[in-house]
């Protein structure tokens, strides 16, 4: 399913100046994620916990307290991985935490399936680099590559690579209904080593998967010259991808 396929992404090439000057950081949006592993035999009764607490989160989202929220199953496991997530989005740390006190404070009556979790973790992430098709979607594919940057790389790296190498491939792909989100991550929160961050995307199904394989391959022929750029900032020796099933929605 090519799950390295944002390594790809490295090989190609930075478009021209002009295009660059389209890209623009955008106000800060920020994710709290929270990562569960559930064993197996619980993982039916994940569904009802969201179940329980949608009634919050959509009354958040048509207040303008959120832009967006959602859950997601992983689908390439590892022992020591997280099996489930729930996550939501807001254009302010306040909303965030807004939405986490009603969540924490009101109880659940499914609580008992996060309390079977063997592993929990959770984090705050933001993202200046974004966009998405307003409206929910099911059951998609929702790819994740992390990567980390050298310890020399310039301190605007991440920024130099979301404005001149992926976010225009991004673009392209929101635009033509290949995918419906996508963001690119920090940590808001350092929970780990600063000079990390992350590329999300949702794919519109699993054919569009193979459909953004496709065009990160024919990147990499017809502009041959980005690679360098990409390589020069980030260690790819530490570089992770994961595969996971979301249901969400964005406003």
């Amino acid at each position: 399913m090519g799950l390295c396929a944002l390594a790809i992404l490295s090989q190609c090439a930075l478009p021209v100046s002009a295009q660059n000057a389209e890209v623009k950081e955008k106000p800060p949006m920020y994710s709290y994620v929270a990562n569960w592993q559930v064993p197996r035999a619980h993982w039916g009764d994940m569904a009802k916990e969201g179940d329980a607490t949608k009634s919050v989160l959509d009354k958040a989202l048509a207040d303008g307290t959120i832009v967006a929220y959602g859950s997601d199953e992983n689908l390439v496991h590892q022992s020591e991985g997280y099996t489930h997530d729930d996550w939501w989005s807001s254009m302010s740390m306040a909303g965030l935490l807004k939405v986490l006190d009603q969540l924490t404070s009101g109880g659940s009556s499914s609580a008992s399936v996060l309390e079977t979790a063997t592993k929990h973790e959770d984090e705050i992430l933001v993202s200046r680099y974004y966009n998405w098709h307003s409206g929910p979607y099911k059951n998609a594919p929702l790819q994740v590559a992390f990567y980390t940057l050298k310890d020399d790389a310039p301190e605007d790296a991440v920024e130099v690579l979301s404005k001149n190498l992926i976010v225009p491939l991004m673009e392209k792909l929101l635009a033509d209904g290949t995918i419906v989100e996508y963001e690119i991550d920090t940590q808001a929160v350092h929970t780990r080593a600063p000079g990390s961050f992350s590329i999300v995307w949702v794919s519109a199904n699993s054919d569009a998967v193979d459909k953004v394989n496709a065009a990160l391959r024919a990147a990499q022929k017809t502009q041959p010259l980005g690679g360098p750029a990409f390589v020069s900032m980030v260690d790819f020796s530490k570089h992770r991808d994961q595969m996971w099933q979301g249901t969400g929605v964005y406003k």
